[in-house]
């Protein structure tokens, strides 16, 4: 039973001002049908900033519970949009996304609104963010340029303006959901393309270039006094045979090798401020346990063997790295190493993952099985990047349709 009640919630963010509305329900005198009298009260500001009250009658508790959410929808719906900005909402964004995602994609999304998004449309009210405003926007960043390596200023490349396209379709939908908007106007927009511009191919490295990049980082090991040598050429093993992502392989320790399987279970990024970051995989599909193939195994077995020879080692020890995982650039390095003494293209180091993939799929296995090795949390992902690598079967289709008769 509903009883004399006062209660508040944060209405919006005004910046890192939290607005409240105050909505208390008393009980009356008196009934109808009955059921009991309730006042039901909301205290709010409008649009203008001005302290506003809204006073109802209901009877019974759950109607006036219900009188007091409607009321509530409207206030929220129609008030506060005509003023927040996207600045407003900002950070109530960030911290409703927090615990949906992992640090590294939060970080993310921080850099790309704050550097892509904010400057533009941060001031711009809600009831204002037209298709115009959005259409300026675009123009705004086709036009925008940064810094090279080469110190060169040059304009975002089309998947980067993709990408923040994507991260500002997400806070408006965010938008929408917490009814700051009615509709997300972004989607009459339309993304960005380039008609001109060909889909770049897939890089990877077939088993026989793999051969020759892998036998020139294992005579730079046998040829060298430093242990990293080793960790460098195991490393780009462990991409090829495995197909896991860099960051499941700085995160791998010997405690994750049972027998005949290694099994995946955290990731390491170094992309964040401070230490390198250890957290769970991509997604739950990651966490994953792999049989070693025979190969695999045996440069596996030889690695512990070397490291059971440095003091104070543990099945804690990282695989590639022992104490501490192996630096990105150091590995880049290595790999555009090796690759020049092989006489082979530089592919990234996330293209030895597509090198996985792509020797099985041109081999006929089972899509789900690579998407299982690769740890996709959908198969379709998996099938529209490699499904052009399959074997053709049109013939063997015709060949079993031409003996109907």
């Amino acid at each position: 039973m509903l009883n004399n009640r006062e209660s508040s919630v944060v209405l919006y963010m005004a910046g890192k001002r939290e607005v409240f509305v105050y909505m208390p329900i008393y009980k009356m005198t008196g009934t109808r049908d009955g059921k009991q009298k309730y006042r039901v009260r909301i205290n709010y500001q409008d649009a203008s900033g001005k302290n506003r009250q809204i006073d109802r009658v209901a009877y019974g508790n759950q109607e006036a519970k219900e009188l007091e959410r409607t009321l509530l929808h409207q206030i929220k719906s129609e008030a506060p949009a005509r003023r927040l900005t996207l600045r407003d909402i900002y950070e109530e964004y960030i911290r409703a996304k927090a615990p949906e995602v992992r640090e590294t994609s939060l970080q993310k999304t921080r850099t790309v609104l704050e550097h892509h998004i904010l400057p533009v449309l941060g001031d711009v009210s809600l009831s204002k963010l037209s298709v115009r405003a959005l259409q300026d926007w675009k123009s705004y960043l086709e036009d925008k340029t940064v810094t090279a390596k080469s110190g060169e200023e040059q304009p975002l490349s089309l998947r980067t303006k993709q990408n923040v396209y994507g991260e500002l379709r997400a806070f408006l939908n965010y938008a929408v959901k917490m009814d700051y908007l009615p509709k997300n106007p972004l989607m009459r927009v339309g993304n960005f393309k380039d008609p001109n511009t060909l889909h770049k191919e897939m890089d990877f490295y077939t088993a026989d270039e793999f051969r020759a990049f892998i036998a020139k980082a294992l005579e730079c090991a046998q040829n060298s006094p430093n242990n990293s040598e080793w960790d460098y050429y195991v490393f780009f093993n462990i991409a090829f045979y495995t197909g896991m992502r860099k960051g499941e392989i700085h995160a791998l320790k010997w405690s994750d090798i049972d027998g005949d399987y290694i099994s995946v279970k955290r990731s390491i990024t170094q992309k964040l401020k401070g230490e390198d970051r250890e957290t769970p995989p991509k997604n739950k599909t990651s966490i994953r346990t792999l049989q070693i193939p025979e190969p695999l195994k045996k440069i596996l077995a030889d690695h512990k063997a070397r490291y059971r020879s440095l003091q104070g080692f543990s099945d804690d020890f990282r695989i590639c790295g022992g104490t501490r995982p192996l630096r990105d650039t150091s590995i880049q390095n290595a790999n555009e190493r090796y690759a020049k003494l092989a006489g082979l293209k530089t592919i990234r180091i996330h293209d030895f993952r597509h090198s996985h993939a792509s020797l099985l799929a041109n081999n006929g296995i089972n899509i789900q099985e690579i998407a299982r090795r690769l740890g996709h949390a959908k198969i379709e992902m998996t099938w529209n990047t490699y499904s052009h690598l399959y074997p053709r079967e049109e013939e063997r289709a015709v060949n079993i349709l031409n003996k109907i008769v």
